[in-house]
């Protein structure tokens, strides 16, 4: 275990035009720690998981991600972020004409690991998806398909697991699933979570959270 904080946010401040979004922002999670990031629609927490995982690039202050800056030019800060993030969208952005093995063997190579076959298999299992690693995206249930954008997140076996809005679109069942899944997987695997989200349900499951709220335009 490193002495590093695996997410380190000082200062951070965004905005579009005169309008900020995030302003004097501050955080550190360690190793093995989780967080809740709420607030509503429009707080900015899609907004600041695009400048964590390098998406966006802050007008000021700093991001580090196990021990590295999350900065400079776009193609440095995807090198950071496949080496370090897995993410997991709302929208499951899974490569539709392959299969859920095939997804998780090309996040393993564009991530500049090399190929493994078995840990691509326990993760399938890990999921509970064996019987499904041959299908393709569009013949998964909505609650196989977060499953398996779940196990494409850890093949990268990252530092930082982030998950947007994972649990809004699923009922009580379904959501309650994910959110332990989350838990176990990030827990196995020795990875820090960070979940945004609206989704007060979750917060059975993690009491540690930050709230954004939304911030008045000046008249």
């Amino acid at each position: 275990m490193t002495d590093k904080p695996v997410l380190a946010i000082a200062g951070l401040r965004h905005g579009y035009g005169e309008v900020p979004v995030i302003d004097d922002f501050a955080l550190e999670l360690a190793q093995g720690e989780h967080m809740l990031l709420l607030g509503p629609s429009g707080s900015g927490k899609t907004t600041l998981i695009n400048l964590v995982s390098g998406l966006l690039a802050p007008d000021s202050g700093s991001i580090h991600i196990a021990g590295e800056a999350m900065a400079g030019q776009p193609s440095v800060r995807d090198d950071v972020r496949r080496r370090h993030i897995g993410l997991i969208f709302q929208t499951l952005r899974l490569v539709s004409a392959l299969s859920i093995a095939d997804n998780l063997r090309l996040a393993q190579r564009l991530s500049g690991r090399p190929r493994d076959d078995a840990e691509i298999g326990r993760l399938i299992d890990e999921v509970g998806l064996s019987h499904r690693a041959h299908a393709k995206p569009r013949q998964l249930s909505q609650g196989e398909g977060q499953r398996a954008a779940v196990a494409r997140a850890l093949v990268t076996r990252p530092a930082l697991l982030i998950a947007d809005e994972p649990t809004s679109a699923l009922d009580d069942s379904n959501a309650d699933r994910i959110a332990r899944l989350l838990l176990t997987s990030a827990e196995a695997h020795g990875s820090t979570l960070l979940i945004a989200t609206h989704d007060a349900r979750l917060l059975a499951h993690i009491s540690a959270s930050v709230v954004l709220a939304p911030r008045a335009v000046a008249a």
